[in-house]
C-alpha cells in the first residue's frame, strides 16, 4: 500500500471519528452539579399543622350562615302579602322590594336581612315586622377542579368538610388507574393549604378539613410531574414522578442500558437549575449513596452511546461500495 494511500486511511478515520462527535453532541458536565440533585425536602409538599389548624379555626370562626349572591330567600312581611315572596338574592347583593327598591342583604344572617328589611319599610309602614326563610343555598358551593371523576361546583346546605367534598367528586375520589392521589390543595382567598391525601384516607381525621364557601379544592395527578430518560436505553419515553424516585429507579424504568450504552457517562440534567450531572455506573456500586440521587419534576437522563457503537453506527450509514473500502483499508493499517 502506497503512503498515500494511507494517509488516505488515516483521514478518513479521522473524518469518520469527528462525524461520530457531531452526530452525538453532550454537554460537559456543570461544576459542582450534584449539589443540585441533593434529595428535596418531601415536608414542604404539605403544609404544617399550624396552617391545617388556621384553616380549621377561619371556619369555626362563622357560626350563623351568612346570604350571599344566588341565594333563594323567602321574604315574610307579617300582614303584608304584598311586600312578601321569594326573592334571589342578585349579583350585586341585593333584593327588590315595592316601593322602597333595592335592599343589599349580602353577608348578612337572617335575622341581620330582616332587621335591614324593617329598617327599610318603616318609613312607608308602621309595626313592620319581617322573617327571612333560605330556601335555596345556591352560594353554598365549593368548587373541585382536578384529576376528580366530577370536577366542577359541588352545593351543600351545612358547610362540609374535606372527605365530603372528595366522596362526591367520585369515589372518595375515584380516579383512573394510571392516576396517583397524593396530595391536594385547598385555596381560599389569597391562602392555600396543602394536604397529605395519602394520610387522611388511611385515616388521619385532624386533616379532614371543613370547607368555606367558594373554597377551591385541586387535586394534582401524578402524571402531571414527569421524567425523561432518554438515549441508549431498552424504552426511552416519559415516565411519571413518584415520591423519593432516585437516579436507579428511573433508569430501571426505561428497562436499563442497552449494550451500547456508555455506563461510565450516563448525564443526568435538570433544566430548571441549569445543572448537568455526569454518573459513572460503577460508582453507584460503591457504597457512596449520595450518587442515587433524588430525581426532580422534569429530570432529564440521557444514556449515550460507546464510542465503538457510534462508529458501527455511521459505518452503517455509509454506502456498501465506501463501507467495504473502508474496512478493508483500516484493516491493511492495522498491524
Amino acid at each position: 500500500m502506497t503512503l498515500f494511500t494511507n494517509r488516505l486511511v488515516i483521514v478518513s478515520g479521522c473524518l469518520l471519528l469527528s462525524a461520530c462527535g457531531a452526530w452525538e453532541h453532550i454537554p460537559p458536565p456543570t461544576p459542582q452539579g450534584q449539589k443540585a440533585f441533593a434529595a428535596p425536602d418531601r415536608s414542604t409538599r404539605f403544609s404544617n399543622i399550624s396552617a391545617v389548624e388556621a384553616f380549621k379555626t377561619d371556619t369555626q370562626n362563622i357560626t350563623d350562615y351568612l346570604l350571599y349572591d344566588g341565594d333563594d330567600i323567602n321574604i315574610e312581611v307579617i300582614g303584608r302579602p304584598e311586600l312578601s315572596g321569594m326573592q334571589r338574592i342578585g349579583p350585586d347583593g341585593k333584593v327588590t322590594l315595592s316601593v322602597v327598591g333595592s335592599v343589599s342583604v349580602r353577608n348578612l344572617t337572617r335575622e341581620q336581612a330582616a332587621a335591614t328589611i324593617n329598617q327599610a319599610l318603616s318609613p312607608y309602614y308602621l309595626n313592620i315586622y319581617t322573617t327571612v326563610r333560605v330556601e335555596h343555598y345556591n352560594s353554598n358551593r365549593v368548587i373541585i377542579i382536578g384529576r376528580v371523576e366530577h370536577p366542577g361546583e359541588l352545593q351543600f346546605n351545612t358547610p362540609p368538610n374535606l372527605l365530603d367534598i372528595l366522596a362526591q367528586a367520585g369515589g372518595m375520589p375515584l380516579l383512573r388507574k394510571e392516576q396517583v392521589l397524593t396530595r391536594c390543595a385547598i385555596i381560599r382567598k389569597e391562602k392555600i393549604l396543602w394536604i397529605d391525601l395519602t394520610r387522611l384516607l388511611t385515616g388521619d381525621t385532624s386533616l379532614n378539613v371543613p370547607l368555606q364557601r367558594n373554597d377551591v379544592v385541586y387535586i394534582p395527578d401524578a402524571t402531571d410531574t414527569s421524567v425523561f430518560v432518554l438515549g441508549a436505553v431498552n424504552a426511552p419515553g416519559v415516565f411519571r414522578l413518584t415520591p423519593q424516585m432516585s437516579f436507579m429507579d428511573a433508569l430501571a424504568g426505561a428497562g436499563g442500558l442497552t449494550k451500547d450504552g456508555n455506563s461510565h457517562a450516563i448525564h443526568l440534567i435538570r433544566p430548571s437549575a441549569n445543572a448537568n450531572m455526569q454518573i459513572d455506573i460503577s460508582d453507584l456500586l460503591k457504597p457512596n449513596g449520595q450518587l442515587n440521587v433524588a430525581i426532580n419534576e422534569g429530570d432529564i437522563i440521557y444514556v449515550p452511546r460507546h464510542t465503538i457503537s457510534k462508529i458501527g453506527y455511521m459505518v452503517q450509514q455509509l454506502n456498501p461500495f465506501s463501507t467495504l473500502f473502508t474496512i478493508s483499508q483500516l484493516g491493511a493499517v492495522i498491524p
